[in-house]
Order: C-alpha cells, then structure tokens, then sequence
C-alpha cells in the first residue's frame, strides 16, 4: 500500500490559494492554476516508485513461549527489507486483547535494510494470546509518499497464573520462621499426634510428661506432638463477574489465584491433600485431592483454565456440591467477593451450613476504590454524594464480614498486594492450632 504523507498533503494544501487566484484573475488560463498541485503529484508518485516496494518487506517476531499474568513480555520484532532500502521504518503490531502494548507506533533503524526493535506487552489476563500480524511503513527518499505493508506472523504466548510469589517469597517464608523453617515450626511441638518421645527440656509443656517412661529411665521425658498430616485442603474460588474486576491492574480473580497457588505449595510440603473447585453460576472446575511437592504442576494447570466469567455467583449450588464430595472435614479456603446485600445473604446462608461440618476460611480483598472515595476531600456535591454511597456500601460489608465471624468463619480481608503473606499465615496459623 502507498499513500501520500502529511507532508505532501500540506504542500499540496500551501498552494490552494495561489491556484484560486490564478484560476480568478485568468480564468483563460485555468490549466495554469493545476501546474502546483499537479508538482507535487508527480513528485509523490516518483517518491513512491523510487526506493524498495512494500512486497520486498518481511518480518518476523521473537517472543517467550509463556508468560506470568501481570508481567512484562519483551518480543523482539526483525525486519529485512530489500532493495533501495530507508534507513528508518515504523511498526505496529497487532496483538490479542490479553496483551496491553506499552507503545504504539515505535521505530527502529535499518543498516542495509536489516533492523530489530524491541517491544513491551503486558500479559494483562491469563490464556493463550497470539500476535498474527505488524504493519511496517517508512517514507520514501523525498518523504512525500508512505510505503506500508502488512505482513503476518505467528507467535503464541501462554499467560499463566502467575507464580512469582512463590520463587521470590517461597523460601524467604521457610526462613521467617524458627526451628529450621516454617516445616519445622507447624510439625513438631504444636500437633495432637504422638511424633516421639525426648528429653523434658525447660520451656516445655509440664502436661506432656511422660510418668511413667521417667521413671523407667530415671529422667524426666516428655512426650513430642506434631500436627497431623494428610488434612484435606480445599481452595473454592469464585469466578463470577464480581472476580473479573481489576485491582491496580490486575483482576481480582488473578490476584487470589497467585495467593492461592503459594498456599497450595506449602500445603503441599507440609504433607496436606489439596483440592481445587471454581465456580459461578455453577461448579466449572472440581478437581480430586493431590499430595506431594510433585503434584503442584497439575494444579497450576487447573488454576491456569479457571476462566473470567460475566455470570452471577451462586453460592448456594457451588457450595452445597462441594460439600457433598467431601467425605471427612476439611479445610475450606474460599475466595470471593460481594457488592450486594443480596448476593451476601446467600454466602452467609451457605457459609452457616458448612462450618457445621468444616473449618472455613474466607478471603476478600479490600475494596481500595472504594475507601479512596470514602477519604478524598469533597469539592462538589456529587463527590459528597459518592462519598455517602462508599460508605454505605463499606458499612454494608463490614455487617457480612461480621456475621461471618460471628457464625465460625475466619476472615481475611487483605490488600492487594499483601494477599499472598495473609493467606500463607492464616493456613499456618489455622493448622498450628489444630482446628481440624
């Protein structure tokens, strides 16, 4: 494709008005009046002709096979254009919805016609997402004339959840705690099952004495708790439309399951059963329980088909099916989140029939917008008006909150950016306490 740049359209424009006027003062002479406009055509179509054509083109891209959602993927584009070629071109590249562009319209420069340019996409939603084609133009040797040409590509990037949590914070969680690492800490001392029989040390529980062991070997010993291994955990997330909303960036379905997925793995190393449920309007994902560091690969698989869902939550169905493919007591982690009065009754409702056979947990993130509205300063009478209406909505889920805990049910209500670390420690500090 050729086209005329913005500069042959304004030297075409400049002499409009000295063909008026010749075309007035001679109209005897009109054909004079073209002379100027009919320059610069010439001119153009000799740019155009001029220099390499938009077939002598091509491109091709080079970008990373997967991403984490919410990182930044670099691709490097190639460009090779033949013949008399420009020593500047400018691409754009056409990319799926789940890539967000940092730039658009870059340039790069061309030594003997071969140039690469790098570009930032942000993986900004999980699934598959593809960049099929790039414009490329450059202006040819009198700049008059654009010379474009659309060339398709074929890469394919698989936005995963993202598990930067855990390779950044997994170990640095191990290491926060005494006794050789959180492992450690949340088997040994503080269980209800028999571990072994030691030494009765200062500091230690006077009521796990052993008697008569002492008094065969004529010291004190003391008998050593763990907590129980093999608890089922169960991770229940929400994905309805209200899930789908962002949080700086990023929706809040994507946030829970980073949270989710750290948890997980230290379930994991800690020997628990994990299981993993996400529903709407319906259960879409009900997976069996695994065991093992090794199962951790699966489970990234099944949060990574958890899909974004426009459809109202029904907790009634989702958490009532759940129930009924558990066969002891578990752990429930669920996360969720309500705008609604309604939408919350039928949370609580369902939240009241399993905490009579469950340990739940329920996670929300903070609704920031809402308390930034809350805390800006007023300075019309429709701010004060969206003030009044946060706060009626924040007082609103502080009641569900409330009556969550009041029925049994631990709450989490975390900022964003500290979703990972609160969960984490509401797990250890539930499995510590041997509520199960």
């Amino acid at each position: 494709m050729i086209y005329p740049t913005r500069l042959a359209i304004m030297a075409a424009a400049a002499g409009a008005p000295v063909t008026l006027l010749v075309a007035l003062l001679a109209p005897g002479r009109w054909h004079a009046a073209l002379a100027w406009p009919l320059a610069v055509l010439l001119a153009t179509l000799a740019d155009a002709l001029r220099g390499a054509r938009p077939a002598q083109a091509t491109a091709r891209i080079e970008a990373p096979r997967k991403a984490s959602v919410g990182a930044d993927v670099e691709a490097a584009l190639h460009v090779t254009i033949a013949g008399q070629a420009p020593l500047r071109a400018q691409f754009a590249l056409h990319a799926d919805p789940l890539l967000e562009q940092a730039e658009e319209g870059a340039w790069l420069d061309l030594t003997n016609g071969i140039g690469a340019g790098s570009v930032t996409l942000r993986a900004a939603r999980r699934g598959t997402a593809r960049i099929d084609r790039v414009w490329l133009r450059w202006r040819g040797g009198l700049g008059l004339a654009w010379k474009q040409r659309v060339i398709p590509l074929d890469a394919a990037i698989a936005i995963l959840p993202d598990i930067r949590p855990l390779h950044e914070r997994g170990a640095q969680i191990f290491q926060r705690h005494a006794l050789q690492g959180l492992m450690a800490q949340v088997d040994r001392g503080d269980g209800a099952d028999f571990d072994a029989l030691v030494e009765f040390r200062s500091g230690m529980d006077r009521r796990a004495i052993d008697w008569k062991q002492s008094a065969r070997h004529v010291k004190l010993h003391a008998k050593e708790y763990r907590s129980e291994r093999n608890n089922q955990i169960v991770f229940a997330i929400d994905s309805g439309r209200q899930m789908s909303e962002p949080v700086a960036g990023l929706s809040r379905l994507d946030r829970v399951v980073s949270a989710m997925l750290l948890t997980a793995w230290v379930a994991l190393k800690l020997g628990d059963r994990v299981a993993l449920h996400a529903f709407d309007s319906r259960p879409r994902i009900a997976s069996g329980l695994v065991s093992g560091a090794a199962a951790f690969g699966e489970l990234q698989r099944l949060a990574a088909g958890i899909d974004y869902s426009g459809e109202e939550t029904n907790y009634t169905h989702a958490l009532t099916t759940l129930a009924t493919r558990l066969t002891r007591r578990s752990m429930i982690l669920l996360f969720t989140e309500f705008t609604d009065l309604a939408s919350a009754e039928f949370l609580v409702r369902a939240a009241a029939r399993l905490v009579e056979t469950h340990l739940l947990l329920v996670m929300v993130l903070r609704d920031e917008e809402l308390e930034s509205i809350l805390d800006r300063r007023p300075e019309s009478a429709d701010d004060v008006t969206r003030a009044v209406t946060a706060a009626a909505l924040l007082k609103d889920r502080l009641m569900v909150l409330t009556r969550l805990r009041h029925l049994g049910v631990h709450v989490i209500e975390s900022e964003h950016d500290r979703a990972v670390d609160r969960l984490v420690e509401g797990y250890v500090d539930l499995k510590r306490r041997n509520l199960l």
